[in-house]
């Protein structure tokens, strides 16, 4: 295929995915806007989110690729962002919400570009969906697909956001020091992913087959970009510790619960697949962490 007639196709791939995510979000806005109030802002933002999965969902199946959701993870959060705080009462804290939604908006922008930049059309679909619904009857990939690839991610991210519904929805404390950290934290988050990707992409124009990177922020970690994501929802939590720090209990739950995500099934399947594909990758796990980043051993 030639690279105009692979461009013709890919921007006519996006043009679907846009397509689905305006019917999704189209839907879930007209639910918000006429469908029955549940009488809880959060629980609203909930409904209207799985309504728009569920849209997602069906494109997905149509075309038979899960990828359509790919970028759903980036597109959700500061449109429920927005969404919350244009309900919210008048005394919420103006400053805190323009610094919360602020942080999300550039996580988002390049979270979403380095998608769209990365994903090649239709034809692909993201090799962890088919890792998931392998040796799977006909019912069972179908329930992998709704809930795995699509459901349960949503609702992580909902959780995710909890945090961010506290600092948009109620006064709280006055903006302060720990604002600070979380608007730190969180753009370091996204530079750190954004030097990531950028390492990644101009390695991956010259490897050959079987080849590491292994410098660079890859040389101290060996998911540099999975460190940045965590960080990212830590400082979503810290915004919610500054509002409310009396919830300092639970308020980090939806964090963590983006930890467990990322060592329980991202990580473990990025390292599977690098071993069965990379046959020097065992000496880069003997000598780059995991996760923290740290100078690597010798």
């Amino acid at each position: 295929m030639s690279t105009h007639a692979a461009a013709r196709g890919r921007a006519a791939s996006l043009a679907h995915v846009v397509l689905a995510y305006v019917v999704a979000f189209g839907l879930a806005a007209a639910w918000l806007a006429w469908g029955p109030s549940t009488g809880r802002l959060w629980l609203d933002g909930l409904v209207a989110d799985v309504i728009a999965t569920l849209v997602v969902f069906a494109f997905s199946q149509l075309y038979r690729n899960s990828s359509f959701y790919d970028p759903y993870w980036s597109v959700l959060p500061p449109l429920l962002a927005l969404y919350w705080w244009s309900q919210a009462t008048p005394d919420v804290n103006q400053v805190r919400s323009w610094l919360v939604i602020g942080v999300i908006t550039v996580w988002a922008v390049r979270l979403t570009g380095n998608w769209v930049y990365t994903w090649s059309g239709l034809h692909h679909e993201d090799w962890r969906y088919g890792m998931l619904r392998e040796n799977r009857s006909k019912p069972q990939a179908f329930l992998v697909d709704l809930f795995g690839i699509h459901l349960v991610p949503t609702f992580s991210v909902f959780l995710g956001m909890v945090p961010v519904y506290i600092a948009v929805t109620r006064p709280g404390r006055p903006v302060g020091w720990l604002d600070v950290v979380a608007v730190v934290v969180g753009l370091g988050a996204v530079g750190l992913e954004l030097a990531a990707d950028i390492q990644m992409h101009r390695f991956a124009r010259t490897r050959v087959p079987g080849q590491v990177l292994d410098t660079g922020l890859w040389g101290w970690s060996r998911h540099p970009n999975y460190f940045g994501e965590i960080t990212f929802w830590f400082a979503l939590a810290i915004f919610g510790l500054a509002t409310s720090p009396s919830d300092w209990w639970w308020i980090f739950g939806g964090a963590v619960a983006m930890l467990v995500l990322f060592l329980a099934a991202s990580i473990p399947m990025m390292e599977k697949r690098s071993l069965e594909r990379r046959p020097t990758y065992q000496d880069v796990i003997d000598r780059v962490p995991m996760l923290v980043p740290r100078p690597p051993r010798r």
